[in-house]
């Protein structure tokens, strides 16, 4: 038989199988044993494990997201520098305290409201004292305030709003303890906790803090309160999972993206409250360098046009720490969205 023939045999018997199990399926089976037909699957751990995307990193899909943004890549390292300076500038050669009088060597006179200049690069204030080292002075002082206040409102106001959000018991009663803390101004409690307690950095922090988590704690409930009830969520709690593994598998990697931003928000409106309270006249001591104090004198002088520089300089560097942590924490949130990862 040539090669032709038999490659039409070949063909011919596979379409006869072909119609048989169109025809009966079970009939192209028939003559196979149970072994032959079925074979056992083993169980691989990991196999079940396996996802559709095996490679796929929470974290490294954020990082890349956020570092294809090029503005907030570069606010991002002007956060980073001026962070890096205010701690550098201290320990750089010719650098004068924050907290000196400085008077003229010949004459003994203090050098007060000088403009800028080689010696002092952001001039004197009316009692000699250097500006350059005060408005960094002043910047490491409002960044630790808005740093631990952030921090606070990032750590308790997302455990109560979780807690608010997930547990039904809690609902009523975390609901009445916002709306008694929300509604007493916070402008009030400020006030009050400066003239109760001693000026200081701890004491504004603490003001601070006080009613400070009632913003990310009711914004943290909205957002569990959406998915809580979600399959994943009602099947986890079918098979027994405990909660706090529900929380902390199933919530908070939602949550990543809001808890940045508001974190990110936080630290400028912690700064800008220091600001504020010093503005009034109830902040920090005036012996403690901080950007709410330069802004403060500065706004004295804004009458006089040649001593107006003792407020351009603090409020460039607070306008510069404002926009750039805004810009960054927006940018790291989008970023954070699992939705925005390819």
């Amino acid at each position: 038989m040539t090669y032709r023939g038999m490659k039409s045999r070949e063909l011919e018997a596979s379409l006869e199988t072909q119609l048989k199990q169109q025809v009966d399926p079970a009939a192209a089976y028939a003559d196979l044993t149970e072994d032959e037909l079925f074979t056992p699957a083993t169980y691989d751990p990991t196999g079940a494990e396996r996802g559709g995307y095996s490679n796929y990193s929470y974290w490294g899909a954020t990082l890349r997201a956020f570092f294809k943004n090029k503005a907030a890549v570069f606010f991002l390292c002007v956060i980073v520098v001026v962070l890096l300076f205010t701690f550098i500038q201290p320990l750089l050669p010719n650098q004068k305290s924050a907290k000196t009088i400085n008077n003229d060597p010949v004459t003994g006179v203090q050098i007060i409201n000088q403009q800028p200049g080689e010696e002092f690069w952001f001039g004197t204030n009316s009692i000699g004292q250097d500006l350059w080292a005060r408005t960094w002075a002043g910047t490491r002082t409002s960044l630790g305030i808005g740093f631990a206040v952030a921090c606070f409102e990032a750590l308790f106001g997302t455990l109560i709003g979780v807690l608010w959000g997930y547990v039904r018991k809690l609902d009523f009663f975390f609901t009445e303890l916002y709306n008694i803390f929300d509604n007493i101004p916070q402008t009030l409690v400020l006030i009050l906790i400066s003239y109760i307690l001693r000026p200081g950095v701890g004491t504004i922090i603490f003001a601070l803090c006080l009613t400070g988590w009632l913003d990310m704690a009711r914004f943290i409930r909205n957002q569990v309160v959406i998915i809580r009830d979600r399959d994943y969520n009602l099947a986890s709690r079918c098979l027994g999972t405990k909660t706090s593994r529900i929380v902390q598998k199933n919530l908070l990697p939602y949550l990543v993206s809001v808890i940045t931003l508001r974190m990110a928000l936080a630290i400028p409106a912690a700064i800008g409250n220091e600001v504020f309270v010093t503005y009034i006249g109830i902040g920090l001591p005036t012996d403690i360098p901080a950007l709410g104090n330069l802004v403060q004198a500065g706004r004295l002088l804004m009458s006089q046009p040649n001593l107006r520089y003792q407020l351009l300089f603090p409020t460039a560097v607070l306008a510069v720490i404002t926009i750039s942590l805004y810009v960054v924490g927006n940018a790291f949130a989008d970023a954070a969205d699992p939705k925005n990862h390819v």
